[in-house]
């Protein structure tokens, strides 16, 4: 069964790509996060943002979190993007997606997809402000 899709790209992300994939006549909910790119943190402006991946390793562990949240939470479909390389203001690097019978389900498989991509996948975020930049992110 095919009840995942995971991807890493530098091609733009379609939010669309990722709700169609997971749409289920069999499911009531359908959660979805969407990163976007701020334009300031910490009280500073940000510019832009960039993303460096180890593409093999970020592949392979966003499939073990979409592995996991099917298993743990009662789930049918997951889909998982990142994106990877230079993003400016209101540009998304990152979109989750997940179906589910029940809403509640679906909520927290999305949130715990979402929070473990953050902890675990190794993603490298360079932020870029009108003063400076720095890397932050830098795990595992």
């Amino acid at each position: 069964m095919n009840d995942t899709f995971i991807k890493v790209t530098s091609e733009k992300l379609s939010l669309d790509e990722c709700y169609q994939f997971v749409v289920d006549q069999a499911c009531g909910g359908i959660a979805v996060f969407v990163g976007t790119v701020r334009n300031s943190t910490k009280n500073k402006e940000v510019t832009q943002l960039d993303f460096s991946t180890y593409k093999p390793m970020a592949i392979k562990e966003m499939q073990k979190i979409a592995n996991t949240a099917l298993e743990k939470f009662e789930v049918k479909k997951i889909a998982i993007h990142h994106a990877e390389g230079v993003l400016k203001i209101g540009d998304i690097p990152v979109i989750i997606t997940v179906s589910a019978p029940h809403r509640k389900a679906a909520f927290d498989a999305c949130q715990y997809a979402i929070d473990t991509l953050k902890k675990t996948v190794p993603i490298w975020k360079k932020e870029y402000f009108s003063d400076g930049e720095v890397w932050v992110n830098a795990h595992p």
